[in-house]
């Protein structure tokens, strides 16, 4: 996927539909790249793209990793985690991914199955994933922020 291209556009059933069927069983063992974009819809991606391809270089309201599996013929979210070095989404970014899942008509978690927490360092500037509750930067030693604080615009 190149820059530029986006993931796969999901704003209905029918969307998740038509894409899920374009899935060979391998690429379904795996789990896909996905970003909620500004436009409140899920776009989705092989899992070895990046998560800024997938959005297309724009800015995002949440990225991370998904599952898949059906259920008694009707698909849902296995798995689900805002892990994106990338955009290094908050764990509060769930409140985009919910409706995202919804407005497609898939049974859901009710949160991410697997939290990352995001910090930058605020004097190396680096981002850490935080680590068993660790907050302290993993390039310098200094203390990290409790409050997410990598938002990209500013």
């Amino acid at each position: 996927m190149r820059l530029g291209d986006g993931g796969h556009r999901i704003a209905s059933r029918a969307d998740f539909a038509g894409w899920i069927v374009e899935q060979s069983l391998s690429e379904l063992a795996e789990p896909f790249t996905f970003v909620v974009g500004m436009d409140l819809a899920l776009r989705l991606a092989p899992r070895r793209s990046e998560h800024v391809a997938c959005a297309g270089g724009d800015m995002v309201l949440s990225a991370g990793e998904i599952s898949f599996m059906s259920e008694a013929g009707r698909w849902a979210v296995s798995e689900v985690s805002n892990q994106s070095t990338g955009y290094c989404p908050d764990v509060t970014s769930w409140a985009e991914v919910a409706p995202a899942l919804d407005a497609a008509e898939l049974r859901r978690p009710s949160g991410f199955t697997h939290e990352v927490v995001f910090r930058r360092c605020p004097d190396c500037q680096e981002h850490n994933i935080v680590r068993e509750g660790d907050f302290v930067c993993v390039f310098c030693g200094s203390d990290l922020p409790p409050a997410w604080n990598v938002d990209p615009t500013k």
